[in-house]
């Protein structure tokens, strides 16, 4: 194993965002040409006899009319509008600054530069930046500072809606903080203006149904029922990928059938996608394209995500010919290859440890043009990894901190998960201390992948820290939880 080991330490450089200029003098420069009052006017006025004097440009002599009000020096209003266009170039930039960060789901720096906006004099705050960090800080797993987001969102005098408290009830549905949610809810209905929506309970109802907890997923029902909110395709769905996730066909079915029959509900793309992506993820290929046929014969056309879900269920069973036979269909019917499509391929090869295949795949990609995203590096760094080939894991990182790729927990669990089976302790421990720097939240994959890693060296006291470090991070989670929300209400 001696051939084979890592040492990340040296050689793993991680790469933080740089603090990119968006060229302050260009802005002004621009702004000044653009605004038309800037122009110094030429007035024919005559010098006095008595004494004779020589006018700097944009100066005008003082005149023998006392009752005229002076006239501001132009070159004086031209450094007052200066500065003006000045200070739009300085929020254009702050402001395109965190429009960027947050496309590029950066977390903690957009609220870095958002804690900057809000110091400067012309902030005013807007409920469309809000919502816009609730809903990232909910993609990145950070429900408790999106409630802070929220609070303070409320102190600057913004009036809560109903689409903001969905964005802050589905960050904590998609940490599956299914209590937090619920009291959210709660929040909603004592709140006239804030009445919880369709939306509202679709979001509930999801990370309910994601976690078999369908005996809540029939009281949401029944409480929409009451309220009069009629379910729609969107909701329905999210039931149907439920049933089929937990082999409850026959409610599957019956939920099925009440869309066929409904005039308010009909089944979409969507449904299809959903049905086939139950039974592909199981490996029952002959059920998937059965339910395929069916869906074409009900007059549902197929999309590119359809596509992508076929090509991903025949790479899982190596059925590379009809994968292959998918992707020329798609060409020949001119639906483009998507990052999905890609990811599904590198995928299928990461999963066998071909690397080269799996580099073929990438490089093609970047040469179509297309973007990369978090789920491609954590595809060919556990294909890597599986492959033995350490050190193309090392520049795989770099490659990511290059293109600026969002270092989420996932991320992190791959490159931990690699660093496991380099049997570089060391460079585990570097790995789960940078990425508590980084605020990214460990999981229990994380902590599974570390534990995992130190019993086989039979490191029993460091298996038993990280216990009590999972154990108190849950406690202190629930903890912020509960106090945030008394706090708030």
């Amino acid at each position: 194993m001696d051939s084979m080991s890592l040492s990340f330490g040296s050689s793993v450089v991680w790469y933080g965002v740089p603090h990119h200029s968006h060229g302050h003098s260009h802005s002004r420069s621009r702004n000044r040409t653009q605004n038309p009052s800037i122009g110094v006017i030429r007035l024919g006025i005559s010098a006095p006899l008595v004494k004779k004097r020589h006018w700097k440009q944009g100066e005008f002599p003082a005149t023998s009319q006392p009752d005229t009000p002076r006239k501001t020096p132009l070159k004086n209003l031209k450094k007052k509008l200066d500065k003006k266009n000045n200070a739009k170039a300085w929020v254009n930039t702050v402001t395109e600054s965190l429009s960027e960060r947050i496309d590029k789901k950066h977390w903690l720096q957009a609220l870095q530069v958002f804690d900057m906006l809000r110091e400067q004099t012309f902030y005013q705050p807007k409920e469309g930046t809000y919502m816009k960090l609730i809903v990232l800080l909910g993609k990145s797993g950070q429900p408790q500072r999106a409630h802070q987001l929220f609070t303070t969102m409320i102190e600057e005098g913004l009036e809560p809606t109903p689409e903001l408290y969905t964005a802050l009830l589905a960050a904590y549905c998609k940490s599956n903080l299914i209590d937090e949610a619920f009291s959210l809810l709660n929040e909603m209905k004592k709140l006239p203006l804030c009445q919880p929506d369709v939306f509202t309970y679709s979001t509930l109802i999801k990370v309910c149904v994601d976690a078999f907890k369908f005996d809540l997923v029939e009281l949401l029902y029944q409480e929409m029922a009451e309220r009069a909110i009629m379910p729609n395709t969107v909701t329905q769905n999210i039931v149907l990928g439920g049933y089929g996730k937990a082999g409850k066909f026959d409610q599957m079915e019956k939920v099925l059938s009440s869309m066929l029959e409904s005039t308010t509900c009909k089944p979409d793309v969507w449904t299809m996608n959903t049905i086939i992506s139950v039974f592909g993820n199981m490996g029952q290929i002959d059920m998937m394209e059965k339910w395929y046929e069916k869906f074409r014969n009900f007059g549902i056309e197929p999309e590119t995500r359809t596509f992508n879900i076929l090509i991903g269920a025949y790479g899982k069973r190596r059925m590379f010919d009809k994968m292959s036979s998918v992707m020329e269909y798609m060409r020949k019917l001119q639906f483009p290859w998507t990052t999905s499509t890609y990811n599904n391929v590198i995928e299928v090869f990461a999963d066998a440890g071909d690397a080269r295949h799996m580099e073929c795949t990438f490089d093609q990609m970047r040469a179509e043009g297309m973007k990369a995203d978090t789920k491609t590096f954590c595809c060919l760094i556990n294909g890597y990894a599986k492959a033995g080939l350490f050190h193309k894991v090392i520049s795989c990182v770099r490659l990511a901190g290059k293109f600026e790729i969002p270092q989420n927990t996932a991320f992190y669990n791959a490159v931990l998960s690699a660093c496991a089976k380099a049997e570089d302790l060391m460079e585990i421990e570097r790995v789960f201390q940078r990425m508590k720097d980084s605020q990214c939240q460990p999981d229990n994959t994380t902590y599974t992948i570390m534990i995992e890693a130190y019993r086989k060296e039979g490191m029993n006291d460091k298996i038993y820290y990280l216990e009590q470090e999972k154990q108190m991070m849950t406690t202190h989670d629930k903890e912020v939880s509960h106090i945030e929300d008394e706090t708030f209400s």
